[in-house]
């Protein structure tokens, strides 16, 4: 399979090194990598182009965005810029973040996947950060959801789900509108992958409200936005998380925000989130 990779960067020198020979050196090796280098004021520029002339699959744009570190958007926007640089000749196209480092077998593991399974549209392994000297699973990893630094697309999956979001939540709408489409997701938990900086380690103060306001744009509802973000903020293990997203939820309901899936889709995703609790509570 053809594997073409996406990495939006931004202040990456301490992982970028790292994480692409990671990917240049798996053993089915990717197509083609492009680094948006999104606006960075450190050396990733130059550590970039230095593995180019090694690995000529690597190629690099410039980017030019806010130097604020926000979610969502900004993210999304960078990949794009990269995006827009391939051709159509792939199987699988990947978004992944800087700052992780891959098993050698990776990508030749999720290629097995879709080859096993025509119906799988998304697939990734697990998030490992390192703390106390060892590599234990970060907090935000589960069965039931594809993180938002490592997304490997089918590229009929990418095409009948329109894409990537760019808002907040995009990561999780992805999931819930492939399913909509009929396109199951999975991850693999033998594949771990060190995520060399936590997620929201650097995000700016004024994301705080952002998970509440893309709660609402996902056409949640107030009872299962409230859920989530009860859910999220234990996950995160910081209470006032929670009225944080609350806040967030009530400032896109009082501006009227867009909504960013339809009526049909918002539908779906609070009919599978009710079935999805329910088989909860029926577990206990």
């Amino acid at each position: 399979m053809r594997f073409y990779i996406v990495i939006p960067a931004h202040n990456e020198e301490a992982f970028i090194k790292d994480c692409l020979v990671s990917l240049s050196e798996q053993s089915l090796v990717p197509k083609k990598i492009i680094v948006v280098d999104d606006n960075s004021s450190d050396q990733t520029s130059k550590i970039v182009e230095g593995l180019i002339n090694q690995y000529p699959f690597i190629e690099m744009v410039q980017h030019r965005s806010s130097e604020k570190h926000l979610p969502g958007e900004k993210i999304i926007t960078a990949f794009y810029k990269g995006f827009e640089q391939l051709d159509s000749d792939y199987d699988v196209v990947c978004k992944f973040d800087g700052d992780l480092i891959f098993p050698k077998n990776y990508l030749e593991t999720i290629a097995k996947h879709y080859q096993n399974d025509p119906k799988l549209g998304l697939i990734a392994g697990h998030c490992y950060i390192e703390k106390n000297g060892k590599w234990i699973l970060e907090n935000l990893t589960s069965n039931d959801h594809i993180r938002g630094p490592l997304k490997a697309y089918r590229k009929e999956c990418f095409k009948a789900i329109g894409g990537l979001k760019k808002s907040m939540g995009w990561d999780t709408i992805d999931e819930l509108v492939a399913l909509y489409n009929g396109w199951g997701f999975r991850t693999d938990d033998s594949l771990h992958v060190k995520h060399l900086k936590p997620t929201g380690s650097t995000y700016n103060k004024s994301a705080k409200y952002f998970q509440g306001i893309a709660l609402y744009k996902m056409r949640n509802g107030f009872i299962l936005a409230f859920l989530s973000a009860l859910k999220l903020a234990f996950k995160k293990k910081k209470i006032r998380l929670f009225m944080d997203y609350l806040m967030g939820y009530y400032k896109a309901w009082y501006s009227n925000s867009n909504f960013i899936v339809s009526a049909e889709e918002g539908a779906f995703i609070r009919s599978y989130r009710w079935r999805k609790i329910r088989k909860l509570i029926l577990r206990y």
